[in-house]
C-alpha cells in the first residue's frame, strides 16, 4: 500500500486563457490537435542505462510516462562514493501541426526513499526546449529519519510556463536526479523512482500559435 506522500502539489489542468508571451495577447488553451506523436530521441544517465527506462506516449497526446528499473542513489555507511547521485537526461520529440505549440504543465513521479536521521535526500526535475535558456525546475528534499513511499505531483504555475516558440523546431530536455546526502549519519540512505507502475509522468498543455 503507498503510504502517505511527503509531499505533494495538486495538479490542475491549464487555464482557459493565458497571455501569449510572444504577441502579449491572450490565446485560448485547447485540446490536443489530432496528428500528435512523440519520438524518444535519447535517454542517457547514470540513473537510466541502456534498456532500464521506458517511455510511453499517452494516446491523447497530454503527456507521457517514464518507467525505470535502476533508477537509485544511496549515500553513507559502506556505499561507494559514486553512488550518492544518479540522473538521467530524455530529449523528446513532440510532432504536431504547426499551428499549435505546447508546455509542461504538470510532473508526477514516485517511489520510495530510506532516510537515516540526520541525512537527507533530493529528487529534482528540470526541463528546457533545445536553444532556449528559460529553464525550469522543481525540487523536493526528504529529511531523515524517513522509511517510507513517496509520491509528489507538481503544477508548474501558469506565468512559470514555457512553450515551445511557434513555428520552431525544437526538442524538449528533461534533466531528473536523485541524490543522498548522508550528513552525520553512519548508515546508509537511499531513494529510489521505481513502481510496479509508470513512476514518472509529465503532462502538457496545447493552444494554437
Amino acid at each position: 500500500m503507498l503510504l502517505p506522500a511527503l509531499a505533494t502539489a495538486t495538479y490542475a489542468a491549464a487555464s482557459a486563457s493565458e497571455t501569449n508571451p510572444e504577441t502579449g495577447t491572450e490565446s485560448q488553451s485547447v485540446q490536443p490537435p489530432d496528428g500528435v506523436g512523440m519520438e524518444v530521441v535519447t535517454v542517457l544517465g547514470s540513473g537510466c542505462p541502456a534498456g532500464s527506462a521506458k517511455v510511453t506516449p499517452s494516446d491523447d497526446g497530454e503527456g507521457f510516462t517514464v518507467t525505470f528499473d535502476k533508477y537509485l542513489a544511496w549515500g553513507g555507511g559502506d556505499a561507494p562514493p559514486t553512488e550518492f547521485r544518479k540522473n538521467c537526461q530524455l530529449n523528446v520529440r513532440v510532432k504536431h501541426p504547426e499551428n499549435y505549440t505546447y508546455a509542461v504543465v504538470g510532473i508526477s513521479s514516485r517511489g520510495f526513499a530510506h532516510v537515516e536521521a540526520g541525512a537527507s535526500a533530493v529528487r529534482r526535475t528540470s526541463y528546457y526546449f533545445q536553444g532556449s535558456s528559460e529553464t525550469r525546475s522543481v525540487t523536493h528534499t526528504i529529511e531523515g529519519p524517513s522509511n517510507r513511499s513517496w509520491r509528489l505531483n507538481d503544477r508548474i504555475p501558469r506565468d512559470e510556463r514555457v512553450y515551445k516558440p511557434c513555428g520552431e523546431d525544437r526538442n524538449l530536455n528533461i534533466n531528473t536526479e536523485v541524490r543522498v546526502s548522508a550528513g552525520d549519519s553512519e548508515q546508509p540512505s537511499f531513494i529510489a523512482v521505481e513502481s510496479a507502475n509508470a513512476n514518472a509522468a509529465y503532462h502538457l498543455a496545447w493552444r494554437r500559435c
